[in-house]
């Protein structure tokens, strides 16, 4: 049996699920939360987005249409920009702790992290998720993985923006500051 790029991004994507499951136990009380409402623009491109990288185009033939080669040294990139991805959201995760929620919270005795991936960006889980769906958008080398891409960042900036407005209330002063200082998504530009 070989071990292709697409087992490296299954692999990936399966260990994002197992630490978020095992974390979703370890995390704080909410305090606060965001309402169903806003949650749902969320999820709805982000369901979109997985449907987009999980099946075969059948309803918009179009979205097959290959913007890389199906070669290995492309399937090849796409696995280890996924993998790189996956790394910093996982480092990202254990690095935020207890404080995490898949949901925008505001938990008890919230802390405002500002080292680690924290440092780089604001989003870091964002950014390494953004990097892992560009490798596994390159690797499926259609136009659907690029559109799954745009959705994906479309919710999480939504998302990002969300969280953005809890911090503030939250942190005041200290995260403005940290805002100023550290950029949302792409280190150093954005």
């Amino acid at each position: 049996m070989s071990l292709g790029p697409g087992t490296f991004i299954a692999a990936a994507w399966i260990a994002v699920v197992v630490v978020w499951l095992i974390g979703a136990f370890t995390t704080k009380a909410t305090v606060r939360r965001q309402s169903a409402g806003s949650r749902l623009l969320e999820i709805l491109p982000l369901a979109v987005a997985f449907v987009l990288l999980r099946s075969s185009p059948t309803l918009l033939e179009w979205t097959a249409t290959r913007f890389v080669p199906a070669t290995l040294g492309w399937q090849s990139l796409g696995a280890a920009l996924t993998v790189a991805g996956i790394a910093v959201v996982i480092w990202s995760r254990f690095y935020l702790g207890s404080n995490w929620s898949g949901t925008v919270t505001v938990k008890q005795d919230h802390e405002l992290i500002r080292s680690g991936p924290y440092s780089v960006v604001r989003h870091p889980i964002y950014s390494g998720g953004l990097l892992a769906i560009l490798g596994t958008a390159i690797y499926v080398g259609e136009v659907r993985g690029l559109g799954a891409l745009v959705l994906v960042l479309i919710a999480w900036k939504i998302k990002s923006l969300h969280e953005e407005s809890f911090m503030e209330s939250e942190f005041g002063e200290q995260y403005l500051r940290y805002r100023r200082e550290v950029k949302g998504l792409v280190p150093f530009i954005w």
